[in-house]
């Protein structure tokens, strides 16, 4: 052991003890999707703290020189099939009992009791291995030394489960705001103790008692049709009297109430004398009924049940191999899965990443978890090879016997991309629910970011609207063109083929719900139609006139995405969403949508702004901006002014519209030129901008700066001019405008090289690929549940001419792909 020990010795310097704050990356490699449950286990480095996969940990080495490495191996244990749900002696395994997780009673994350650990020193690159026990021989200096970095490493959190695991509690209600003054009729009866059934429609499951009438109606519908049939909410639409209590669930303790009005489940400091004023005495009652918690806990456990869109009640056979590798729901992932499987079938993103892996690779920084196109080429090599596409077994006791597999994959667990794409995002840093077709476009929007110069694999995606004005007295048109990644299409439910049923449905009739059937022309067509705009500003007439606006194609993509619009707000401004079925086609052709611009005969409205809504005599005030939306927008990385004109020109109305408007605006010439009001010849706290004072001196110094970074003079006069000549904004500006850069060719006198401005180009519009209007279907995503912050998403894939079920870490042949109940729809073209 001495030559262990002189080893040691000559590398102790390098071997650090885990602190508060660091992160301990010991779950997952950086490169990879090995884990200490990986056949070569995974090798933690004893300074950076860095997981690597058997694979990647030599390569590390040769980067770093980092010698010290400590080496986890994890063996899942052996369990026995007993009644109590355990095996090896241990204690069964319990049930959660509250909505919750990292607290008493709710659902567990922890699996340490499930999994024999080893533990061991590996220097390379001689790969000497040293045990605790081998410590004991060894100097002092290096034993403590050693040791406590060994067991800094094991007892630490790892970075991963500190992500994804952050205490939640579901169940915490607070007190009705009408409990304390609620209204009660004194109607002369009496509610009896057991035998209720709906007063609309005899159900005698899910009943609720309207604390204010003592009227007994069924619950809301459930998305699969069980459930009730809506009474006790439509009750509180005619009446308003909020509070309801369930039937079944009065016990000593309580019961559950729900508020109508305030839309959730709420407590009742009167309850037990509410009740009693109906005849009802909790000390008494018994609990026949599921409370809701224990319902939505059931949900969650048996989310991999649900019917129709899980194809349930099929036999459905299991797939793996390359491209056919499951996720790891890491707790509401669903939506971050089910959009990085379609998306990981675009060629494009498969040759950004997944070919280039090895130069990504080797060209990573120092720490990768922090590096995005690292983390992505990760997950997509994970996907698409097939290393990880192996089914999960479950342990036996007897050696002897060969495991057998679950159904599920092992899959991959995408931690750390997950917490990169998040980072800094309000909504996507949570453990919350989310809307697939926000974090595509959240997604779309950080590979752009990444993406300035070279290759962008989002060009698959982006297209031009063509929108014509018409102004209906002058008869003169406007063409303004604007990107787009995802065709929004409407649901226009007064073109349901079913409208009778449904009538009939809603008017009480007892049975399953009934979905209602639109077609998919009606909802292309609601897109195509002509639309009235009122109060428009017409610079033909210098007035307001009315003026009808169309909507059509500039340019076909690669790709098309197309979202339903399934999620809406009803008339009291409660979000809901639409249960209908759509006959979405597995062949689109879109040609006759295309724009033809500008025609013969029409003639253009003038290029005039209307006049300032300010009188001389006012002075322009600065623009009151939501000041957090802001900056969210900046922390995304975007210049300030962007972002202030992001807020402003969407008018305060939160951080969806002003990211869709940078979104479509980035391109622009003044992307990050600063905000100028309406009636002002300056920007916000009065410097002159660049439109007002085009021959404005520009700072040698700043220029001489921006040079020193391998730009021309011109190109950092322009960038200065455009920022009102402050640097720090300049650089953010030129470095956000680095594909235009080539037609910045401007001189100090502002202008191009040619004589006048007449004769320059005008400058190129968004990058966007074109083709014909001909698609095909070749993935969708679905989702279950009452809103996009609750249910459940999965995906459809074409693969081969056989449409593939990914759910989660299920990966299986679809029998019957319900392509009509879709959410999110993937089209490629078809070649002519």
């Amino acid at each position: 052991m001495a030559d262990v020990g002189e080893v040691l010795m000559s590398v102790l310097s390098t071997i650090r003890v885990p602190r508060p704050g660091d992160s301990v990356h010991k779950e997952e490699c950086v490169f990879s999707f090995s884990s200490p449950d990986s056949e070569g286990g995974l090798y933690v480095c004893m300074s950076s703290f860095l997981g690597f996969g058997a694979q990647f940990v030599e390569r590390q080495y040769r980067r770093s020189g980092q010698r010290a490495f400590l080496h986890i191996k994890r063996t899942r244990r052996p369990q026995k099939q007993e009644d109590n749900g355990s095996g090896s002696g241990d204690p069964p395994k319990k049930k959660p009992t509250r909505l919750a997780i990292g607290i008493e009673g709710g659902f567990d994350v922890s699996q340490q009791d499930q999994y024999d650990q080893e533990v061991k020193v590996v220097i390379l690159p001689e790969r000497l291995e040293v045990t605790s026990e081998d410590l004991e021989s060894m100097p002092d200096v290096v034993r403590e030394r050693v040791s406590l970095s060994m067991a800094g490493i094991i007892a630490a959190d790892s970075a991963s489960l500190n992500l994804q695991v952050q205490q939640w509690d579901g169940e915490v209600r607070h007190e009705s705001k009408h409990s304390a003054q609620l209204l009660q009729l004194d109607l002369g009866f009496k509610i009896p103790p057991s035998g209720w059934r709906c007063e609309c429609c005899d159900l005698q499951e899910n009943l609720w008692l309207n604390l204010t009438d003592g009227k007994v109606l069924c619950g809301r519908r459930y998305f699969d049709g069980t459930g009730g049939n809506n009474h006790a909410l439509l009750h509180f639409q005619q009446t308003g009297y909020p509070l309801a209590v369930k039937l079944g669930t009065i016990t000593p303790d309580g019961a559950d109430v729900y508020s109508y009005e305030e839309d959730e489940m709420v407590l009742d400091c009167k309850l037990p004398e509410h009740l009693s004023h109906w005849g009802i005495d909790m000390m008494t009652m018994e609990k026949t009924e599921r409370t809701m918690t224990e319902l939505e806990i059931a949900v969650n456990q048996r989310m991999g049940e649900w019917e129709v869109i899980q194809e349930a009640g099929s036999t459905l056979r299991p797939l793996s191999g390359p491209g056919l590798t499951g996720m790891v729901n890491l707790g509401n992932s669903c939506y971050l899965n089910s959009v990085m499987q379609v998306l990981f079938t675009v060629p494009d993103f498969q040759n950004k990443y997944v070919s280039k892996i090895e130069k990504i690779l080797n060209d990573a920084p120092s720490d990768p978890t922090q590096d995005f196109k690292t983390q992505v080429a990760k997950l997509g090599y994970g996907l698409l090879s097939g290393e990880y596409s192996k089914p999960a077994l479950d342990p036996v006791e007897d050696p002897s016997v060969a495991p057998e597999p679950k159904g599920d994959q092992v899959g991959i667990a995408p931690r750390m991309f997950k917490a990169l794409i998040g980072r800094g995002h309000p909504e996507f840093s949570t453990n919350r629910q989310q809307d697939a077709q926000e974090f595509l476009l959240h997604f779309i929007n950080m590979v752009e970011r990444n993406c300035r110069s070279g290759e962008n694999p989002t060009d698959a995606f982006r297209f031009l609207l063509e929108e014509r004005i018409v102004c209906q007295q002058s008869q003169r048109v406007k063409y303004t063109q604007r990107v787009d990644y995802i065709l929004q299409l409407p649901v226009p439910m007064e073109h349901a083929t079913n409208t009778e049923e449904l009538q009939q449905c809603e008017g009480g009739a007892q049975g399953s719900g009934v979905r209602a059937v639109v077609p998919f022309s009606a909802c292309l067509a609601s897109l195509a139609q002509t639309e009235t705009l009122e109060e428009f500003w017409s610079s033909a007439l210098q007035a307001k006139s009315t003026a009808s606006k169309t909507t059509r194609f500039a340019s076909f993509p690669d790709h098309l995405v197309i979202q339903i619009k399934k999620f809406t707000f009803g008339l009291d401004w409660v979000p809901k969403k639409l249960d209908v079925s759509i006959d979405v086609p597995d062949l689109l052709d879109l040609g006759s949508l295309r724009g033809a611009g500008l025609q013969p005969g029409e003639e253009e409205l003038p290029d005039l702004a209307p006049p300032p809504l300010v009188t001389p005599d006012v002075e322009v005030k600065a623009p009151s901006l939501d000041e957090s939306t802001v900056s969210q927008l900046c922390e995304m990385g975007f210049p300030l002014e962007a972002c202030r004109k992001a807020v402003y020109y969407t008018g305060n109305t939160g951080i969806d519209s002003a990211m869709n408007w940078v979104m479509t605006h980035m391109d622009d010439p003044d992307f990050s030129a600063p905000l100028v009001l309406p009636g002002s010849s300056s920007a916000p706290g009065g410097t002159p901008t660049s439109q007002t004072t085009p021959t404005e001196s520009i700072s040698e110094e700043h220029l001489a700066t921006i040079i020193s970074m391998g730009f021309s003079r011109d190109q950092a006069t322009r960038a200065l001019r455009a920022t009102s000549n402050v640097l720090e904004r300049a650089v953010d500006w030129i470095f956000s405008h680095l594909d235009d850069l080539d037609s910045m060719d401007v001189s100090e006198g502002g202008r191009s090289g040619a004589d006048s401005v007449s004769e320059r180009e005008p400058p190129q519009g968004p990058r966007v690929r074109d083709g014909v209007g001909k698609y095909e279907l070749f993935a969708f995503i679905s989702h279950m549940g009452s809103s996009t912050m609750c249910g459940h998403y999965v995906c459809h894939i074409k693969k081969d001419d056989q449409w593939v079920i990914f759910n989660d870490q299920k990966v299986c042949a679809s029998e019957k792909p319900p392509k009509d109940l879709g959410y999110l729809y993937f089209y490629r073209r078809v070649a002519e």
